[in-house]
Parts: C-alpha cells; sequence; structure tokens
C-alpha cells in the first residue's frame, strides 16, 4: 500500500513540474511574441515619421531624416534576404556574419544621426553632413551587394535546376515516342526474304528446262501416279494396344 502511495505521488509531482515548464515555455514564447510585435510597431512608426520629415522638412533636418531612412531601409531588406536565404543555402552564413559587422557599424550611425537631429547648432551639423552622407552611402552600398549577391545566387540556383529539369523533361519525352523512330536495319531484311524462293524456283525451273528433264521431274515431284494400289485394312488386336493407367487389365474369356 505505501508503494502505490508513493508511486501516486512521484506521478502527481512529475505531472506538476511537467505543467509548470510548459507554462514557462508558453510564457516566454508569448513575452518574445509582444517584445518582437512592440518593435515592429516602433520601427514602423519611426519608418513612417522619418519619412514623413524627409519630405516635410527643408534643410538640414530633411537631410539628416532622409539619410537614416535609406539607412533603415536598406539594412532591413539585406537582413531579410540573407534570413531568407540561409535556409536554402548554407554557404549564406558567412555572407550574414559579415552582415553583422556591418550592422554594427550602421546602428553607430544611425544613432549618430539620431543625435544630431536633436543638435540645436545647426550649422555644425551642416558641416558634418558631406561625412555623414559618405559613410552613409559606403553602408548601404556594401549592404545592397550582399544583397544582390543572394539574389542572384539564389537565381543561378533556380535556372541551373530549371534547365536539368528541361532535359530529363525532354529525354522523358523522347522515350515515350519511340515507336515514331523507324529501324533502319529491319525494312532491308523484310525486302531480302521474299527474293529467296524466287531463286530456288528460278533454279528448279533451269534444271527442268535442260535435257532429261522429264525423268528428273518425276523423281523430283512424285505424283500420285506412282503410288501403289490401296491396302487391306487389318483390325488391331486390341491385346497390344496400350493401356492408360486408368483402364482396369482385360479378363481372359472362360469357356463352360
Amino acid at each position: 500500500m505505501e508503494a502505490v502511495i508513493t508511486i501516486v505521488a512521484l506521478l502527481f509531482v512529475a505531472f506538476v513540474a511537467l505543467g509548470v515548464y510548459a507554462g514557462v515555455k508558453a510564457i516566454g514564447a508569448a513575452k518574445r511574441g509582444v517584445d518582437r510585435t512592440i518593435t515592429q510597431a516602433r520601427r514602423t512608426v519611426e519608418d513612417t515619421t522619418l519619412r514623413a520629415k524627409s519630405f516635410g522638412q527643408v534643410g538640414v533636418a530633411g537631410t539628416l531624416a532622409q539619410l537614416r531612412l535609406d539607412l533603415r531601409t536598406s539594412m532591413r531588406a539585406t537582413q531579410e534576404a540573407l534570413q531568407a536565404g540561409l535556409a536554402e543555402d548554407a554557404s549564406l552564413s558567412e555572407s550574414l556574419g559579415l552582415f553583422q559587422r556591418l550592422s554594427v557599424h550602421g546602428r553607430e550611425l544611425d544613432d549618430e544621426l539620431k543625435r544630431l537631429e536633436r543638435e540645436p547648432d545647426r550649422a555644425t551639423v551642416a558641416a558634418l553632413l558631406p561625412k555623414l552622407k559618405e559613410r552613409t552611402e559606403r553602408i548601404t552600398h556594401s549592404a545592397d551587394s550582399l544583397r544582390w549577391a543572394a539574389r542572384d545566387r539564389a537565381q543561378r540556383f533556380n535556372e541551373d535546376d530549371l534547365d536539368a529539369l528541361n532535359a530529363q523533361i525532354d529525354v522523358e519525352a523522347g522515350a515515350l515516342r519511340h515507336w515514331t523512330v523507324a529501324d533502319p536495319q529491319a525494312q532491308p531484311t523484310q525486302h531480302a526474304q521474299p527474293s529467296q524462293p524466287s531463286q530456288s524456283s528460278a533454279t528448279g525451273m533451269g534444271a527442268g528446262t535442260g535435257p532429261g528433264s522429264g525423268s528428273t521431274a518425276e523423281e523430283t515431284w512424285p505424283g500420285p501416279a506412282h503410288a501403289e494400289g490401296p491396302q487391306a485394312i487389318t483390325a488391331p488386336d486390341p491385346r497390344l494396344r496400350t493401356g492408360y493407367p486408368w483402364q482396369k487389365s482385360a479378363r481372359p474369356e472362360t469357356t463352360n
């Protein structure tokens, strides 16, 4: 009885622990989902704000907003392209590592541009704009190069796969149409066979036209004239007939 109670208690503790573990995992997944949603919402709001500033403001503020918008758009598009291609092409892991190193410089530049938006000294910010534009162009150019190289690689793989598939389909289509291909050796053989009887008949006709052809023809082609007269038909002896396994042996006749 005590053993049964111990087993039930252990099962109860195991179920409780399993429930706690599943609850913690579910709460963590929900929290990560909420954080991801908040991050995406914040990013969307920032992009919309930057787009509005770039179109609605002129001067230094509008230029800074446009630089930030170009930088963020290029980096986000490259990140999504590399992460999507990594699931199908493992060789993009090295490219993704290079992009992560590039992202460090991109985040530093984005933070610097964000600080300069709140800088009251517009003259100093205007003096820094050429260098900021150059840094932005270098980072976006590198990101665009990675993104387009990954896309070209994926497109090349798709084209090679399509070429191989087309070749296999052509071979299969040719195999399905094998009956339309004529055999060049079958036709001469079929035309050569009927000529043999004509040669033998011509040989026989030539032999019959020579001297003594009448006797030769009679010996070669025996007709009914040489057949012997009808022979007497005698009934077979039933005792000499071959018996079959299912037949009973004939009993000798007895006379009383």
